[in-house]
């Protein structure tokens, strides 16, 4: 297996459980580093995995992935290649990520690519979710990102037109979908990691759970 490992936004306590039991579990844990040399030494990521090995006594291999600050092709088919060499090298290999991985994270430019050009290692990977730095400085100041019918958005850098994903949450129970807009692809969760579990494609006819959201992902670029 390959584990996408979200590591939070910088306090090694806000790694979850099932991240930290993941870490414990692994041969190797590949690092991204910006620095040329491969060395450790500007790397958050890599003090996070420090001070958890410190703590809980991991014992899998770290291994250096350069990951210079380019939107390049080529740097992520290098990047997905190394880790796939690290896989077959050491065996159960976990790659880590700041924050959480859905938000601006490199792990979907990399699944994108082992999707594509290594189709069976992707069957084989699964992202664990994590903090993100948002819901950090949100409990820091103790203010909510959204509350009551209000709505949170998150904006790139610097303010321009772009695609969007949305979360659609709180409805009741015999509402029907009809009026949910649909731009992307839109999933929809019920009861997520309950016992019912349910994950669909698209938006049904009417909410039967309370504990449902719906995701209308983004289109991919190339699409």
């Amino acid at each position: 297996m390959l584990y996408m490992v979200s590591l939070g936004p910088g306090d090694p306590s806000l790694v979850t459980l099932k991240a930290l039991d993941t870490l414990k579990a692994v041969d190797a844990i590949c690092i991204p580093t910006k620095s040329g040399d491969r060395s450790f030494t500007k790397s958050l990521s890599y003090r996070i995995v420090e001070e958890l090995a410190s703590r809980y006594s991991l014992k899998a291999r770290r291994v250096p992935i350069y990951a210079p600050m380019n939107y390049r092709e080529e740097d992520w088919r290098e990047q997905a290649k190394e880790i796939a060499d690290c896989l077959d090298r050491y065996g159960e290999t976990a790659f880590v990520t700041l924050g959480d991985a859905a938000i601006y994270s490199s792990v979907y430019y990399l699944l994108d690519i082992f999707e594509r050009d290594y189709p069976e290692l992707y069957e084989k990977c699964e992202v664990i979710a994590g903090v993100t730095s948002f819901s950090q400085a949100s409990a820091k100041v103790k203010k909510p990102l959204c509350l009551g019918e209000s709505a949170l958005s998150i904006e790139p850098l610097p303010l321009r037109e772009t695609q969007r994903s949305r979360v659609y949450m709180r409805p009741w129970v015999g509402m029907p979908t009809g009026s949910i807009p649909e731009s992307g692809e839109l999933y929809r969760f019920e009861n997520l990691d309950g016992e019912r579990e349910k994950i669909l494609l698209g938006r049904g006819d009417e909410i039967d759970s309370y504990m449902t959201l719906f995701i209308d992902f983004c289109r991919k670029r190339e699409e």
